[in-house]
């Protein structure tokens, strides 16, 4: 496509950390790169779809505010100047917030979510809600593919992961309960970063299953991911799986080099054969590139289970949480949606239980597999964004490691047989995401040097 501003151009294709340097420097002013941004925003929104909720001068005046503080001289914050896209199931307070669904359509919180004060604390610009699909699951919204509009984005957080892509925003937040960063970051090309869950605190969103909701981020590189992921992780004490903890330091790992060359489990998890064979052949090969540092391992029999256990999980969180719902709009829910939660109603509370026994059995597991290696080497996605626009496409390669709770990052290192990206996805322990994000940008250098 041909822009017709050089310089709104080289601004839109910055990293996050280049565009924070020079604003912190003073070399950039916020405005002048609010304003690229939404030039780029405005050719290329009628064909991708990615917003929710746009308003431009808003944006424009939060732009001339953060320039108005960084001329008093006061400290500034780690996302000062540089625009987010937050995903509409995110409460904001001087946005409509209206969680892909006409039955909240208008909808205005009364207070932003932990996670947008937290933005606005680091003097981050809330450019705009990116689209979700219906009450962030698997009905699709309206964003197209950038890379090619009759693909599907994949979702829940199509319109964050489309946005990066675009050059619309450097920085997006979306949120996964199977795979809804992973997936799309795959599918667009971008990196997906979903963390411990637990460690970015959910209080203002619209929520699925406590055990399995996490909030997460999108950017141009790792680097980038951990920039924004630092200035949200933390203790709230409305959301109780957050805990008092030292701040991670993320974007100093993921710059750090690794003391020595990490060691990657390739894992094909039991759905190995439900990837397409050309993601099958690339990984071989991709893990076969990798030598010595990469071994492959299979899962103990009980990972298997794992898969059941989050469908239950969020089956009947789904049911629990989106009820109200069912009950006073139900001729307003897609047929998907209303499916969904009356399923949800018929699983057990013994069921439900059982699960969440699974999950910490599945982590031992991981524990003594992480004993051994940094991270597993995995698809982030059966192959290419499928070409269809009525699907948000799998999760089936997500799904076990949100369950686990574990931190996972998807890096666009791959293509498939169309020229569409395909994810590579790297999996953590719990709670050592710094260290994955370190792997992670280890990974990628390696790659690209190939």
């Amino acid at each position: 496509m041909n822009h017709q501003n050089p310089k709104a151009d080289a601004l839109t294709e910055m990293t996050a950390l280049e565009a924070r340097e020079r604003l912190i420097g003073g070399t950039l002013q916020a405005s002048e790169l609010t304003d690229a941004l939404l030039e780029r925003i405005s050719e290329r929104e009628a064909d991708i779809g990615a917003f929710a909720f746009l308003d431009p001068e808003q944006a424009r005046l939060a732009a001339k505010r953060a320039d108005d503080y960084r001329a008093t001289g006061k400290p500034l914050g780690a996302l000062h100047g540089l625009s987010v896209g937050i995903k509409d199931i995110v409460d904001t307070a001087d946005m409509p917030t209206e969680n892909g669904t006409p039955i909240d359509a208008g909808r205005k919180p009364r207070k932003d979510a932990t996670i947008v004060t937290r933005l606005h604390a680091a003097g981050a610009i809330v450019i705009g809600k990116t689209v979700t699909s219906e009450f962030a699951s698997r009905q699709p919204g309206k964003t197209r593919n950038p890379h090619n509009p009759e693909h599907t984005p994949g979702g829940s957080s199509s319109g964050s992961a489309a946005a990066v892509v675009a050059g619309m925003v450097p920085l997006a937040i979306g949120t996964q309960t199977a795979g809804s960063v992973i997936r799309p970051a795959s599918f667009c090309g971008v990196v997906g970063f979903k963390p411990t869950h637990g460690w970015i605190p959910r209080t203002g969103l619209l929520a699925h299953d406590r055990a399995l909701d996490t909030v997460g981020v999108f950017a141009r590189n790792v680097a980038d991911a951990a920039l924004i992921a630092d200035t949200l992780v933390g203790y709230d004490p409305l959301d109780a799986d957050t805990r008092i903890m030292p701040p991670p330091r993320l974007l100093n790992s993921a710059l750090s080099e690794p003391p020595v060359t990490p060691a990657l489990a390739f894992v094909k998890t039991p759905l190995w054969d439900l990837a397409d064979s050309e993601t099958k052949e690339s990984f071989v090969k991709l893990a076969s590139t990798l030598g010595n540092t990469c071994a492959e391992v299979t899962l103990p029999e009980i990972f298997s289970d794992g898969d059941r256990a989050q469908r239950t999980l969020m089956g009947a969180g789904i049911a629990r949480n989106l009820g109200p719902y069912y009950e006073h709009g139900k001729d307003q829910l897609s047929d998907y949606m209303r499916q969904a939660i009356e399923k949800g109603r018929t699983i057990p509370a013994v069921e439900y239980i059982e699960a969440l026994e699974t999950r910490e059995t599945l982590n031992d597991g991981l524990d003594n597999l992480f004993d051994r290696y940094d991270a597993i080497l995995t698809p982030a996605a059966p192959g290419e964004a499928p070409h269809d626009l009525g699907t948000t496409g799998e999760p089936i390669f997500n799904a076990l490691w949100t369950m686990c709770g574990v931190p996972a990052v998807t890096l666009p290192l791959l293509r498939g047989p169309n020229g569409l990206p395909v994810g590579v996805q790297l999996v953590g322990r719990r709670g050592e995401d710094a260290r994955l994000l370190r792997t992670a940008r280890w990974l990628t250098s390696v790659v690209e040097t190939a």
